[in-house]
């Protein structure tokens, strides 16, 4: 991935494509793969809350409940704007990202090495499911990754996404967490 590829891995939650934030040409491949138009921004993966921090992100009272809850790490996205700004020159020109910290020991010791990835589900853009198996992947995607990991089948039920931007925060995708255990989070934190 340092030499600009891109990878096809899978994740806690569904399989993935990743790239280092700071290789463009390989950002443009992610696109290129999904058939999705440039102007969505793709997803930021990191391994610790630390990790957040170091990108400048905005973590309100809210985000930090959240990310104190049973969910994190794990299958919640959280959307979060800048406390000043981004931080990094590869996140000019967002207001807001959408962040996520997986459970997964092996792609946590990815991130960890690595640092912050752009991580989108591996499939076709607009298509609702995520296949489940490299194979099926493959056959959806408009081109191959330079690096695929086979992980086995995989379930396929996306993150949660909650945008933390918003007072109360706003469920914007409902995955595997339930819109009553987040209120619970938030009305209990």
């Amino acid at each position: 991935m340092k030499g600009g590829g891109v990878a096809l891995l899978p994740t806690d939650t569904v399989y993935g494509l990743a790239a280092l934030p700071t290789e463009r040409a390989a950002i443009e491949r992610i696109f290129e793969l999904k058939s999705r138009p440039v102007n969505f921004n793709l997803p930021i993966m990191v391994s610790s809350v630390k990790g957040l921090e170091a990108l400048g992100l905005d973590l309100n009272a809210n985000a930090m409940k959240l990310l104190s809850s049973e969910y994190v790490p794990g299958a919640l996205s959280l959307v979060l704007g800048f406390k000043n700004g981004p931080l990094h020159s590869w996140l000019e020109g967002r207001d807001e990202v959408a962040v996520r910290i997986p459970d997964d020991e092996w792609l946590l010791a990815v991130l960890e090495k690595t640092g912050p990835m752009l991580v989108t589900s591996a499939n076709k853009h607009k298509t609702t499911q995520t296949p489940s198996t490299v194979q099926e992947i493959l056959e959806e995607l408009n081109g191959e990754p330079e690096i695929v990991i086979d992980g086995g089948s995989l379930e396929n039920v996306a993150s949660t996404i909650i945008n933390c931007r918003f007072d109360p925060p706003a469920i914007e995708r409902l995955g595997e967490i339930t819109h009553e255990a987040l209120q619970k989070v938030l009305n209990n934190g």
